[in-house]
């Protein structure tokens, strides 16, 4: 097996992939005409964006995330946090924890996209287990 994306459900593909391009400096990989479906290129996998109305017609019941009770979070890597976060923000992210060095030796901050979504901004792990 190889995990080949991450889909999150969000209310305006369109919207959430240009979001992701400006905050994060994602290129976009895929983006369906009909506006229901998109990638982003992330490396070996990619982030990709369902529309909620789709899943829906899928017969499926999407519900919105919430950063203050979040179910998983999206992890991007980098050796410069403070400056992530501030892209981000500026894009429009909303900050949830800014830059903290944690006892194992990474610098992680927290930020949530438009769609209420949690990001982790951080820097590689290094070392060995």
């Amino acid at each position: 097996m190889q995990l080949g994306y991450t889909i999150l459900y969000v209310e305006d593909v369109k919207r959430s992939v240009e979001f992701y391009q400006q905050a994060f400096g994602l290129a976009a990989k895929f983006v369906h005409e009909e506006g229901d479906f998109g990638e982003l290129d992330t490396g070996s996998t990619s982030l990709a964006f369902s529309s909620r109305e789709l899943m829906r017609r899928l017969g499926k019941q999407p519900q919105a995330a919430r950063a203050d009770a979040p179910c998983f979070e999206i992890a991007f890597t980098t050796p410069d946090v403070a400056a992530a976060v501030e892209r981000a923000v500026n894009a429009g992210a909303v900050l949830v924890q800014a830059p903290q060095a944690m006892p194992w030796g990474q610098t992680v901050a927290y930020v949530s996209d438009r769609d209420g979504f949690l990001v982790e901004l951080c820097t590689p792990m290094t070392g060995s287990p």
